[in-house]
């Protein structure tokens, strides 16, 4: 009986390692990555450190690099003493997390419409509706002045001038739109068997899966209502209403040369979101990440 001869073959068989990549090319990335990291990191560090100096040392040019006359922290104590902070505070809290929480309910009810329900024309209000978020806010900043400012609706110098614009945001429907297209359509068709509505899918079974989308959606809108500064500068008038950067635009004309101050009025506006970058940051990517793959 003859066996066939295999195990020649077999033992002869070579085994391709991946290949290891050069040590010369692992290094540069990371001295490229390094590098970019720091020149972004250094205006922080300046804000930080500057902070910490005194007047004199803040003044002096060229700057150095770390406070060598000790740490001044009684500096944050004087500059928020200088300005109402806590207003200012508690104005941009309220009126961001308004506009998150209104941006995040229109945006899921749009982006659900447009992605799981069909109706005549939808694929061209969707067109038009990607359209304006062509169009730059300036082109529009006049007009919107303009009709706020109509005796009829008497919004100027409230807090639903700050909200009521921003209360719907193209990109925040766009974003949960591909998220909701990737939901299995056999899902939905389960949920219809067992008797279930389009708003019962919706609450049930789409946002549950879709929390790092909307995680991101909340972030991006918060970080743009804490930012905002251009729209709120035109349409407050009183510290009452004010939010927090332009009360800090307001304390830099106060602060005049005092850096060391308007570098610590700088460091606890930018505090709040920079810890919230930190704790979103898991699901700011996986938000983005996700809603990427379908086109």
């Amino acid at each position: 009986m003859n066996i066939p001869n295999v195990l020649p073959s077999v033992a002869t068989r070579t085994v391709r390692r991946p290949p290891i990549p050069p040590i010369s090319s692992t290094f540069l990335k990371h001295a490229v990555l390094i590098l970019v990291g720091a020149v972004v990191a250094y205006p922080f560090y300046f804000m930080v450190s500057t902070s910490l100096k005194s007047f004199f040392e803040a003044t002096t040019a060229p700057p150095t690099l770390f406070p060598t006359e000790g740490f001044q922290f009684d500096n944050y104590v004087t500059a928020w003493n200088k300005a109402p902070w806590a207003r200012y505070f508690a104005n941009t809290f309220f009126v961001a997390g308004a506009n998150t929480l209104g941006e995040l309910v229109t945006s899921v009810l749009a982006a659900y419409a447009f992605a799981r329900m069909n109706f005549k024309g939808k694929a061209a209000l969707f067109g038009v509706l990607l359209a304006t978020y062509m169009m730059p806010a300036e082109a529009t900043l006049i007009p919107n002045f303009v009709l706020v400012s109509r005796r009829y609706l008497n919004l100027y110098d409230t807090y639903q001038v700050q909200i009521i614009p921003f209360l719907a945001s193209v990109f925040s429907i766009f974003l949960l739109r591909q998220q909701f297209l990737s939901v299995p359509k056999e899902l939905h068709d389960a949920a219809v068997i067992d008797g279930a509505g389009h708003l019962r899918f919706l609450w049930s079974v789409v946002l549950p899966i879709s929390v790092p989308a909307l995680v991101t959606v909340a972030i991006i809108s918060f970080y743009g209502s804490w930012n905002a500064f251009q729209w709120p500068l035109i349409v407050t008038n009183t510290p009452d209403i004010r939010p927090v950067q332009v009360g800090l635009n307001a304390f830099r004309a106060e602060a005049g040369s005092s850096y060391h101050l308007l570098m610590a009025a700088c460091s606890f506006v930018v505090a709040p979101i920079v810890l919230l970058y930190l704790v979103g940051q898991r699901y700011l990517v996986q938000g983005v990440a996700r809603t990427g793959i379908r086109g």
